[in-house]
């Protein structure tokens, strides 16, 4: 899902490093590149972490890592039988 500016600004408070309104709208507006006033999951953690953080590369690394190792199979869904059921 999306998270506006007051769940962000809330869940700063609430880890003890809050931000005033417009510290958080301009972060917002760098991360989004001026788009949206809503962030992804993505995007929440680039704030929280920041891009030069070595936890956030880690993170990124390691969710495209899953996705490249779940590869989904493209095209339609072979046919099956009802002899194939369990």
């Amino acid at each position: 899902g999306l998270t506006d500016l007051m769940t962000v600004k809330k869940v700063m408070e609430k880890l003890g490093a809050p931000k005033t309104h417009l510290e958080l709208k301009r972060t917002m507006l760098e991360v989004t590149g001026g788009f949206s006033e809503t962030l992804s999951y993505e995007d929440f953690v680039h704030v929280m972490l920041g891009r030069s953080s070595p936890v956030f590369k880690l993170r990124m690394m390691f969710e495209k890592k899953a996705k490249e190792s779940d590869p989904r199979p493209s095209g339609p869904a072979p046919e099956r039988d009802i002899a194939d059921l369990p």
